[in-house]
């Protein structure tokens, strides 16, 4: 018999917490994979100023705290293909989402839609402001568990690249806040001051401190954010947000043609699920 996806314990943190931290979920290789993409970005997004493209990968040279901002990752090579599915996750992933059962199917809706795959290069100041909460009652990131399964709306794998220890700017959450009803007092203070704030001393928030080659897996309706970055470097990390596959896209960013044309069947549905036969009217077949 098949391990299953998630162990009884990882079910009651995640639904008490609304967070995993997978450890070793990347291999070395991959980690240096990946690095040295962004050290070629890096380099590249010296020459940007505001919007720019590094190939099919979108480069905000922002300017702001939140750094260097990377959509369409999954543009960026094969390491970056491996990630979709990667065995370290996906199985966690579509569990929670709640769609790992084939009975949910009904043929042409795959299990997971991959709505968003960005990246942020993070320098010293950089930070990013707590959001999210149970609180806000999106649909779309929302956090629900009924007649025995999770059904979540959006699954976050968030990878470290890098160490992310005290003072390297951690992404910092507030546990449980994924099913709170009532607004976290601070966070009124927090918006007035917009993109100059951070997590740091706010209540009840924690710093998810990772090991390069680790994966922080959350629920996108947990109140989260980062800390501020205090020390040399920079923090190195990307997203890929899973979500059902009747979803759309959030951001107006579409896989090119030539990555649908290489990507495995599984692959190109997590990018581009909606492939669905359309019958104009009269027809049955």
């Amino acid at each position: 018999m098949a391990a299953p996806a998630v162990t009884e314990m990882e079910a009651y943190l995640f639904d008490l917490n609304g967070y995993l931290i997978i450890k070793n979920a990347l291999t070395p290789q991959q980690v240096a994979a990946c690095n040295a993409t962004y050290d070629e970005i890096e380099e590249a997004a010296k020459s940007i100023t505001g919007r720019g493209w590094w190939g099919n990968v979108s480069v905000n040279n922002s300017g702001k705290q939140e750094g260097i901002i990377l959509q369409q990752l999954y543009e960026a090579g094969p390491v970056w293909e491996e990630l979709l599915d990667h065995p370290s996750w996906y199985d966690k992933a579509i569990h929670f989402i709640g769609t790992d059962d084939p009975e949910n199917f009904d043929g042409h809706h795959g299990p997971a839609f991959i709505d968003e795959c960005f990246g942020t290069i993070r320098s010293t100041g950089g930070a990013q402001r707590l959001h999210s909460g149970g609180h806000v009652g999106t649909i779309r990131t929302q956090f629900r568990y009924h007649a025995g399964k999770f059904h979540c709306g959006q699954v976050n794998i968030l990878m470290a690249f890098n160490d992310i220890g005290p003072g390297d700017g951690a992404t910092m959450v507030i546990p449980g806040s994924h099913k709170s009803n009532v607004r976290h007092p601070q966070t009124v203070a927090i918006e007035r001051r917009a993109e100059e704030s951070s997590v740091d001393g706010v209540v009840g928030a924690i710093e998810c401190h990772l090991e390069k080659g680790d994966a922080l897996l959350f629920v996108d309706a947990i109140a989260h954010g980062s800390a501020r970055r205090t020390n040399p470097g920079n923090r190195r990390i990307a997203v890929y947000r899973y979500g059902p596959s009747w979803g759309s896209f959030r951001l107006p960013y579409r896989p090119s043609p030539d990555l649908l044309a290489r990507l495995t069947p599984r692959r190109r549905g997590l990018v581009m699920p909606h492939t669905t036969p359309v019958l104009p009217p009269g027809r049955t077949a």
